[in-house]
């Protein structure tokens, strides 16, 4: 899991990219990294990008920090989740440097990018929307390499500090929500489940709000602070076994029917509430499958899996175009910050070519023959020999990046009919399996 933040550079960004790429937290640089620029000359790079900002403000660049859970991940597998990160939130727009502190109990990213892009010279806007863009992305890649990640829901609005403790089962309310869950199969009713709580070790208040208190702790948890299902009414429903509708909102029904099973399996023959819920609950499912492939027109099961396969063979090609334009933009910006570097900067190189006192006016111009002389060797380095129109280089950026814009459409569709397509097709094998000798062919 790791937890993300970010807030903006107004000043002293030399200092901060000192800092982030201190020997000591990052195994003497081994876990610095940096693109778009070169991380000992960032605050200069980043400066000429400031410079020819079309928005003039206050931030100088942008500090991300992901931080992950202690003995969680490795300081090579952080620096790499850290530099995926980057790449995707930036879209190879905003030079960066990326280093991984490994000097304390846990391992954290420390990512700062420059406040204007290399291609439009157009400052980023950090918001609510972006962050959440951020966030998502953190948790996806997490996901991707194995890592636990904070979930939505239930929980929603609990600090990291609080999911921490009860990851680990170290807070009270984690404490309380167990205990809870343990007595509620064993209880006939609401007194009998009480009984059991205080046999648990568990003081009880009641009054307005149901409370408890556990050995050792300061002060009572109401119940209703744990949950919605941890209210006295829904106590009572989950004693009885019975399981509400929550309307349309979307939830996880693995969880939910895990739950179920293990608060229920005891009261499960004499419990007609929820046989009726689990027959509901099916019909459902079954319904909107058949509704899904009657109005697709999917006659058999064969077409079925026929449309899947083509489905899935059209988000790859989409997610393919998607990430050529993407490597292909981030190639272009570069090219162009390089060339406008050089550009700008080639007279002050000239120069010094014709200077007297050479070393005078390289100390003078220190700065500016950095940025020259990185520049012109980016530009050899990507084989350019001939020098390209800077105005008709963004405009071709501008094109691809509104192709860009396109494809990432696409592909999000391509990806959102994946998805409901594999949701149906898993409907249809669980509803076949319930049905013993029925061919995998749909009648209509």
């Amino acid at each position: 899991m790791a937890v993300t933040k970010i807030h903006p550079i107004k000043s002293t960004l030399k200092k901060a990219l000192d800092y982030i790429e201190n020997p000591d937290k990052t195994d003497e640089k081994l876990f610095v990294s940096s693109y778009g620029c070169s991380y000992e000359t960032a605050d200069i790079e980043f400066q000429m990008l400031l410079d020819q900002a079309y928005q003039k403000g206050n931030n100088l660049a942008h500090h991300l920090i992901q931080a992950f859970e202690p003995g969680e991940t490795t300081a090579e597998q952080a620096h790499e989740i850290g530099r995926r990160l980057a790449d995707e939130v930036l879209q190879g727009k905003y030079p960066y440097v990326i280093t991984t502190h490994i000097d304390k109990g846990h391992l954290h990213n420390h990512i700062i990018f420059c406040a204007v892009d290399m291609a439009n010279q157009r400052k980023y806007i950090s918001n609510r929307q972006s962050y959440a863009f951020i966030r998502r992305t953190s948790d996806r890649l997490c996901k991707e390499h194995g890592l636990s990640v904070v979930k939505p829901g239930k929980d929603k609005g609990k600090t990291y500090a609080e999911w921490d403790a009860q990851k680990k089962g170290k807070s009270w309310k984690a404490k309380l929500k167990i205990a809870i869950d343990a007595a509620i199969p064993q209880a006939k009713d609401f007194d009998s489940f009480l009984r059991l709580m205080e046999a648990q070790g568990y003081e009880v208040k009641q009054g307005k709000f149901i409370s408890f208190r556990a050995p050792g702790q300061e002060r009572f948890t109401r119940c209703k602070t744990l949950g919605e299902d941890y209210t006295e009414e829904r106590i009572t429903q989950r004693i009885k076994g019975i399981s509400i509708d929550r309307g349309p909102r979307r939830r996880s029904t693995g969880e939910i029917s895990l739950r179920i099973a293990l608060e229920d399996s005891i009261k499960a023959q004499q419990s007609a509430g929820y046989a009726r819920w689990a027959k509901l609950h099916n019909l459902k499912q079954a319904a909107n499958s058949l509704n899904f492939i009657t109005e697709h027109q999917i006659d058999s099961y064969e077409g079925l899996e026929s449309r899947l396969a083509e489905i899935s063979a059209a988000n790859d090609a989409a997610a393919s175009a998607l990430k050529d334009a993407e490597r292909r933009l981030g190639d272009m910006a570069l090219l162009i910050k390089n060339l406008s570097a050089y550009k700008q900067l080639r007279p002050v190189a000239l120069e010094l070519r014709n200077t007297k006192d050479k070393a005078a006016f390289r100390r003078q111009h220190e700065s500016q023959l950095i940025l020259y002389e990185a520049a012109a060797k980016a530009l050899k380095e990507a084989g350019v020999t001939k020098l390209p129109n800077l105005y008709a280089l963004k405009t071709e950026y501008k094109k691809l990046d509104a192709e860009r814009e396109r494809l990432s459409a696409q592909y999000s569709e391509a990806k959102q009919k994946l998805k409901e397509y594999g949701i149906v097709k898993q409907n249809v094998d669980s509803i076949l399996r319930t049905a013993p000798g029925k061919e995998h062919t749909q009648e209509r």
